[in-house]
């Protein structure tokens, strides 16, 4: 099994906030521009402002703290696997908090208006089945909202960690596989093709920054908080302790000669829907369109969503 999914190794990982702290933190104070990211996330939708809110994964509680400062009247439940996570997570002195598992979440069908599943799905083992259990809980106009990593996220660090390997193994180039980012499992790219399998319509936002290091410090910080999770991935011959020595070494003759590290990043929100949120004008459009040309409608007086021929007057 792949370590971004394997429970063990997750138990390991988030069985405190306090790996998932330090990332944060160094995307917090070393990346331009400096955006909040889970502001920007939750403003990548159209609230009405009273929405019933499933946070899963919710981790200690950041989406919490920027939906109840911005949409205060929102409902809010959060639910993490592991306890720990939850421990620092401000909803739980309220008992709004649960844990849970996504795969077999404890919520009645129909309940949420907006389902959060944010940098988390990468970490199950079975994606299509959690996304089942969201759509599930969601009512029949519900929104899912996924944040993830682009597969081209830090791709100047891919290529400093596979130089790295490079010098380290007795393997020839050909052989060498760099540990990959745990969000390739579903990223913005991967992520769209799999929520369309289950939603009827989806959009991705981008939100493209960098890294700016003028010190290696952080960066292995970063990396180390999420050893167990690539350590795995590197070949037999290499020792990660010796990655990292010849990583520090790298990052420090790239600041010395050019003051600073630049390191893309790409990240951003998917969202899904069956009939609510972004969609639903355009339905309600199709829906009109189609009685006034008498184009069947099905039962429930909504579109036949299996019919997706272009129509030419709803463009706009």
């Amino acid at each position: 099994m792949y370590p971004a999914n394997d429970p063990e190794v997750i138990r390991q990982q988030y069985e405190t906030d306090e790996a998932l702290t330090i990332r944060l933190d160094i995307h917090d104070r070393y990346s331009e521009p400096q955006i909040n990211f889970a502001e920007w996330a939750v403003d990548c939708m159209d609230w009405r402002g009273d929405e019933k809110v499933l946070d899963v994964g919710s981790g200690p509680g950041r989406y919490y703290q920027v939906l109840k400062t911005h949409l205060p009247n929102v409902r809010y439940y959060g639910s993490d696997l592991l306890g720990g996570m939850l421990r620092n997570h401000p909803a739980t002195a309220v008992g709004r908090n649960t844990q849970a598992n996504a795969q077999q979440l404890p919520y009645a069908s129909n309940s949420f208006d907006v389902v959060m599943a944010n940098h988390m799905l990468f970490h199950l083992p079975d994606i299509d089945r959690a996304l089942r259990e969201m759509r599930r809980v969601l009512k029949p106009d519900g929104v899912l909202i996924a944040a993830t990593n682009s597969d081209q996220h830090m791709p100047e660090l891919q290529f400093l960690l596979r130089r790295c390997i490079t010098l380290l193994t007795a393997a020839g180039p050909a052989q060498i596989t760099t540990p990959v980012p745990p969000s390739h499992l579903f990223s913005l790219e991967s992520g769209t093709q799999r929520l369309a399998r289950h939603f009827f319509a989806v959009v991705r936002h981008d939100l493209p920054g960098t890294f700016v290091f003028t010190s290696a410090d952080p960066l292995i910080s970063y990396l180390e908080s999420s050893r167990n999770l690539r350590e795995p991935q590197l070949p037999r011959d290499v020792a990660w302790e010796a990655v990292m020595l010849v990583l520090r070494d790298q990052i420090e003759r790239l600041t010395s000669y050019g003051g600073e590290l630049r390191i893309s990043k790409l990240s951003g929100v998917l969202i899904a829907s069956d009939k609510g949120g972004f969609i639903h004008d355009y339905l309600e459009s199709l829906t009109e369109y189609r009685k006034a040309n008498r184009w069947p409608v099905n039962d429930d007086d909504e579109p036949d969503l299996g019919d997706t021929r272009e129509l030419k007057d709803l463009r706009g």
